[in-house]
């Protein structure tokens, strides 16, 4: 409603040929409370002033005054007190998005984790051609991507420009990530595996500080150790018939957190070629598939100069490879690729999440996935009938790493609020 009066305002300094009188003062179009709990007029310099309506506290308004012809002034305001307009449709839409958002990755991160071990295990004896399959994939995936970017003008000349150097250095990391990282997991317990996946947050953190000199929170630092303590005490505490890696070599393990180290390696170099970029590129950033399409390139091109090492790995002559994976890798394609189009639905359900609400929001949904994926591992599957007893100490073990990953992620949380 407009509240209209005629009554002249007192003001420290009047001006005698310029009488004010409040014209219309309107409150979001919603009826206010006709009673003042107090008003106060500032100067004419600041034309501004402090107005409470009724009792309640919150209903505070800071009017803006605008001359107008006769000296009058308008003094518009609004007000967030309890008859704030209801929230509008396109928030509520927006809170239903993120919330399908963050169901869908929640769904994807568990069954590409799932997956990822289920397409292991007709391919136990060839994981290097897996992840030579999978990288291919995405090199197309990705440059595919890239080239219609560039074509609607988002990807520049002057990204495609940026020094290669840094990019090599991330496939070579993320070949020796993925290599390693398949061929610990085709040899170790289903449920042991999202377990030791999480020491990538503790390598992450370690060269963040070593590379980009980042300094972290007391509560950030006690959240990873809790989860490097939560890995140890899943993966070693109990009897050694309870433990989970009970009769697995311990070099299995070693490898796959040789694996994370990996790939939080080139993780950091790639948070270090945005801000080299910021640099260079001065008004724009860097598009993240120039990175992506460029480190899976050289990816590719390094896993494939590995075979040779790889294969002799598991002693198998170089001049033999083609006929090996021939024999072995009949009949074995349908989960691989199951595993490879989820594991990019996974990685797009990310970035729309990151998108539509916040890194927070998508990195607690991926959290949410690691219990789940455990117990999943744990019952019978295809390919994996026997499945797995989860001791009380894996149980314990996997409770103090989620609350130490939920520790590291609070603070993140209350500084972006």
């Amino acid at each position: 409603m407009a509240f209209s009066s005629s009554t002249p305002l007192s003001t420290p300094s009047p001006s005698p040929a310029m009488p004010w009188r409040l014209r219309t003062l309107s409150v979001g179009n919603l009826p206010i409370l006709s009673r003042f709990h107090s008003f106060t007029a500032l100067s004419q310099k600041s034309r501004s002033s402090l107005i409470h309506f009724g009792r309640n506290p919150r209903i505070l308004l800071n009017p803006k005054l605008n001359l107008v012809n006769g000296g009058d002034f308008i003094a518009q305001a609004s007000s967030s007190g309890p008859n704030s307009p209801p929230p509008s449709p396109s928030s509520f839409a927006t809170a239903q998005q993120i919330l399908f958002g963050s169901a869908l990755t929640v769904a994807f991160a568990v069954a590409n984790r799932v997956l990822y071990k289920l397409a292991l295990v007709p391919m136990k004896e060839y994981p290097f051609f897996l992840a030579q399959f999978t990288t291919f994939g995405y090199v197309v995936v990705y440059f595919l991507i890239l080239y219609m970017r560039y074509n609607e003008g988002i990807v520049t000349d002057e990204m495609i420009d940026q020094p290669k150097r840094l990019f090599v250095a991330i496939g070579a990391l993320e070949a020796l990530g993925v290599a390693l990282g398949m061929a610990s997991a085709a040899m170790l317990p289903g449920p042991a595996i999202p377990i030791l996946n999480q020491t990538f947050l503790v390598w992450q953190l370690f060269f963040s500080v070593l590379i980009l000199g980042r300094t972290y929170t007391v509560r950030q630092i006690a959240g990873c150790l809790l989860v490097a303590t939560g890995v140890a005490v899943a993966v070693t505490s109990g009897s050694n018939a309870d433990q989970m890696l009970s009769g697995v070599e311990f070099v299995w393990p070693a490898l796959m957190i040789a694996s994370c180290a990996f790939q939080a390696g080139a993780s950091i170099i790639k948070e270090f070629v945005f801000i080299d970029a910021a640099a260079r590129l001065k008004d724009k950033s860097l598009d993240i598939f120039v990175v992506n399409s460029f480190g899976s390139g050289y990816q590719a091109l390094f896993v494939l100069l590995f075979l040779p090492l790889l294969s002799s790995m598991k002693g198998i002559p170089f001049a033999q490879l083609p006929s090996y994976l021939e024999s072995g890798c009949d009949g074995s394609p349908l989960l691989p690729l199951l595993y490879i189009a989820t594991n990019l639905m996974f990685n797009i359900s990310v970035l729309n999440l990151v998108k539509t609400s916040s890194a927070v929001v998508s990195s607690l949904a991926v959290m949410l996935s690691v219990p789940i994926s455990i117990y999943i591992l744990s019952i019978p599957l295809p390919y994996l009938p026997e499945g797995s007893t989860l001791s009380p100490y894996f149980l314990f073990g996997s409770l103090i790493l989620v609350l130490g990953l939920i520790l590291y992620t609070l603070p993140q949380a209350s500084k972006r609020h």
